[in-house]
C-alpha cells in the first residue's frame, strides 16, 4: 500500500489528464489509470477522422504511460450509459428550441457515477482528474473554486457536482498554468505530449457539425422542419429556414441573405417551427429563472444574494441578485446581457468561488434602458 493510499485517475490520453495521473504517481500515490470509452465516432457518420478522448490512439496512449510509469490501466466502455442519458437528451433539447451543454450532464450524471462506481469496486479511495480548478471547503460543506489560470478555469463545468462526489475528488492541476504542465509534460520525458492539441469539440460531434449530428440520429427531422418562418419581433414573416431546431439564440451566420442589417436569432418557438430574427441590441436581457439548482458552497440562496452569474463558457460574468422562488432561482443582473440561451449552464460566483448553478429556463425580462 502506498503512503497517500490508492486513487483512480481518469485518463483521456490528453496532456492535463496524463500529467495528472503521473504527478500523482509521483506524489506516492498508488495510482489506478482508467479510459473510459464513452462513443463510438464510426456510428456518429460524420466526415472528421476520429479524435479526441474516445479514440483508438487516445486509448493507447493512456495505456502506454502507465506502462511506462509503472501503474495499473484499464479501460472502461460506458457508450450505452452515456448514449441513453447525454446523447438522447443533446437531440430533445434541440428539439425542445433549447441549446444544450452535454459536457456539464455528463460530468454531472455520467462521469463521476462511472468514476465513483469504479473506485468502489478497484478499493480506490478517491478520484481524481486533470480539470482546471480547486476544491476547498466552506461549513463543512466542499465546494468548486475557480483554477488558478484563468484562461483555462473549468469551474463552469462542473456546477452539478454533488457534495458526495466532492467528497471523494481532487483537481491535481487547479493550482498550476497550462504552460506549467506542458513544461511538467517535458520534464516526465514526454515532448510528444507537452506539444499535444487540445480538442474543443463535442465528443460525439467531432466535426463539430451538431446540425448534421441530429439529422442523422433522428431520421426524417430534416424534411419534417423544413419550411419554417423566420419573424422579427412583432411576428412579420422575414422568410423560410431550414427548421428550427438547427438555429441557437445569438445566431448570426446561416441565416440567409436579404436583409437591409445585420439581424440575430432572438428567439426560438418549437410549436410554430418559427425563429425569431432580430438585431443585436434585441439580444439584451437583464434577467432569467434557472431551474435544475445544485448548491456548492452554501445550503441555500438567501435572498437578494449577490453573485456573478455566468451564462457561458468563459464569459466572465456579470455581477447580479438572487433570489429564491421554489426551486428554481430568479437572477437579477445589474448589467445588460446578451445572448441568454435557454438549456445552458447558470453559474453562480462568489469572488472565485462556484456558490451554486443551474439550467437556464428563460430570459423573459424586459432588458434595461
Amino acid at each position: 500500500m502506498s503512503r497517500n493510499g490508492r486513487v483512480l485517475v481518469a485518463m483521456s490520453g490528453g496532456i492535463d489528464s496524463t500529467v495528472a495521473a503521473m504527478m500523482l504517481h509521483e506524489q506516492g500515490y498508488e495510482v489506478v489509470g482508467i479510459t473510459m470509452k464513452t462513443w463510438d465516432y464510426a456510428s456518429a457518420g460524420g466526415s472528421k477522422k476520429e479524435t479526441g478522448c474516445c479514440s483508438l490512439d487516445s486509448i493507447n496512449d493512456a495505456r502506454q504511460v502507465a506502462v511506462n510509469m509503472g501503474f495499473h490501466h484499464f479501460i472502461v466502455d460506458i457508450r450505452e450509459e452515456f448514449g441513453d442519458y447525454v446523447i438522447d437528451n443533446f437531440v430533445e433539447e434541440y428539439i425542445a428550441g433549447r441549446t444544450p451543454n452535454p459536457c456539464v450532464l455528463c460530468n454531472t450524471h455520467i462521469k463521476w457515477s462511472a468514476l465513483l462506481k469504479r473506485a468502489d469496486a478497484m478499493d480506490c479511495e478517491s478520484i481524481a482528474t486533470g480539470h482546471y480548478a480547486v476544491i476547498k471547503e466552506h461549513n463543512n460543506r466542499k465546494f468548486i473554486s475557480k483554477g488558478h489560470d484563468d484562461r483555462k478555469d473549468q469551474s463552469y463545468v462542473l456546477w452539478g457536482l454533488t457534495q458526495s462526489c466532492l467528497e471523494r475528488s481532487s483537481f491535481p492541476l487547479g493550482h498550476f498554468s497550462k504552460t506549467e504542465i506542458r513544461q511538467m509534460a517535458k520534464d516526465f520525458g514526454y515532448e510528444e505530449l507537452s506539444k499535444k492539441a487540445e480538442s474543443y469539440e463535442i465528443c460525439f460531434v467531432p466535426d463539430n457539425d451538431y446540425r448534421g449530428f441530429l439529422k442523422r440520429r433522428v431520421p426524417g427531422l430534416e424534411e419534417s422542419v423544413k419550411g419554417g418562418t423566420f419573424v422579427n419581433a412583432q411576428g412579420e414573416v422575414l422568410g423560410k429556414h431550414e427548421g428550427y431546431p438547427f438555429y441557437t439564440i445569438g445566431q448570426r451566420k446561416g441565416l440567409g441573405g436579404g436583409f437591409l442589417k445585420p439581424m440575430f436569432v432572438t428567439g426560438i418557438i418549437p410549436e410554430t417551427n418559427t425563429v425569431v430574427l432580430g438585431e443585436i441590441d434585441e439580444l439584451i436581457r437583464n434577467g432569467m429563472t434557472v431551474g435544475q439548482i445544485n448548491m456548492m458552497k452554501y445550503e441555500a440562496i438567501t435572498d437578494g444574494m449577490e453573485a456573478a452569474t455566468q451564462v457561458r463558457y468563459n464569459d466572465g460574468g456579470v455581477m447580479s441578485a438572487l433570489h429564491q422562488i421554489g426551486d428554481e432561482v430568479k437572477v437579477e443582473f445589474f448589467a445588460n446581457v446578451r445572448g441568454i440561451a435557454p438549456g445552458q449552464s447558470a453559474v453562480f460566483y462568489e469572488n472565485d468561488d462556484v456558490i451554486g448553478g443551474g439550467i437556464i429556463k428563460n430570459s423573459s425580462f424586459a432588458p434595461m434602458g
